[in-house]
């Protein structure tokens, strides 16, 4: 009999989440024969991502998960098939999925994203270079905010994991691309490491003038990341014919009430722009064209990722308290046994 591990959600947060919030339980893994279209999966990797924190909230209007008190924390995973009954991952074989803050999964793959990881891909880099995130990234990129070589797309969060791989496939498109992130010290690494065009450090004074100096031609493709004052500075220079991306709202999520939109909503009547929400499962039957192209552009030296890989099962809840923080280099990822760095 195996013991499951499990961080439950014991009440709802208010504002960021901490420790306390959550409940370490030990239970044995009991469940029935596999119904049909299920699998049976041991995690090896978690992610520590911002949405998570919207999912905590009680139930809403707003179409996100809700989870339930006393339930596990629903979250992104990567680890090991041990029980199949759905063809497309058998037994052995390596999966992401949403999955939850549990050692041993049982989730229904018809219903919920799984993915297959392909052989000579370990764990870390199906959840990181090739996860969510940076897919996110591409389709937010290229099927949403479609840039043309020549224009001007602006990031907020782009010293983040999605943030950054959104910027610089920007740049290979051939815009002119300028993030926001907050300090000189994260600045500095996208202009110098990244090769963005320039940065801007949201906490340097008034946002609406840098983003006019350092855009005196204006925004064609606003890639947002955070919403809030970030989102109402980007409107206010967005061009005639522009194109908002949202991808995120992290400046909202420990708010637990409805994120509220920009404001001046003439400016986009009378300019012609579009604002578009999207996730990456609406491209489901695209994601194989995007990792191909990815992996190009990786393999080129074109696009860079950066992996903050923690270790512990015990440590996920503190771990994941630091992506508000700010105080990670990259996808943050929590690595519980080796069979993470797998590549079979």
């Amino acid at each position: 009999m195996k013991t499951n591990r499990e961080w439950i959600l014991r009440r709802r947060p208010e504002g960021p989440c901490v420790v306390d919030d959550f409940e370490y339980r030990e239970s044995e893994l009991e469940h029935p024969a596999l119904e049909p279209g299920h699998i049976l999966v041991h995690n090896s990797v978690f992610l520590c991502a911002p949405t998570l924190r919207n999912w905590m909230d009680a139930p809403s209007n707003s179409l996100y998960p809700s989870i339930d008190l006393g339930a596990p924390v629903l979250a992104t995973t990567a680890g090991r098939v041990l029980e199949s009954t759905d063809d497309r991952f058998p037994v052995g074989s390596r999966v992401t999925m949403i999955g939850h803050w549990q050692e041993y999964d049982v989730v229904n793959s018809a219903v919920w994203p799984v993915r297959a990881v392909p052989e000579g891909q370990d764990l870390i880099e199906a959840m990181g270079p090739m996860g969510m995130n940076a897919l996110t990234a591409y389709f937010g990129v290229t099927a949403v905010g479609r840039p043309l070589a020549g224009e001007t797309m602006l990031v907020s969060g782009a010293a983040g994991s999605t943030g950054s791989v959104a910027a610089q496939i920007g740049r290979i498109l051939g815009c002119r691309v300028v993030g926001i992130a907050g300090g000189p010290e994260k600045c500095d690494w996208l202009i110098n490491e990244l090769g963005l065009d320039a940065a801007i450090d949201y906490r340097a004074g008034n946002l609406v003038e840098q983003i006019h100096t350092t855009c005196p031609n204006g925004v064609d493709v606003f890639f947002d990341n955070v919403g809030g004052e970030i989102l109402q500075a980007a409107v206010e220079n967005i061009n005639k014919f522009g194109r908002i991306v949202l991808c995120g709202q992290i400046a909202g999520y420990n708010e637990s009430r409805p994120v509220q939109g920009p404001t001046n909503m003439m400016r986009f009547v009378y300019g012609s722009v579009r604002m578009q929400g999207f996730l990456l499962g609406d491209y489901e039957d695209e994601l194989p064209r995007a990792r191909t192209e990815m992996a190009m552009w990786i393999k080129e030296g074109r696009l860079k990722h950066r992996e903050d890989v923690r270790t512990g099962f015990e440590n996920i809840p503190t771990i994941y308290g630091e992506i508000f923080a700010g105080s990670n280099d990259g996808t943050l990822l929590i690595v519980t046994d080796e069979d993470a760095y797998a590549t079979t």
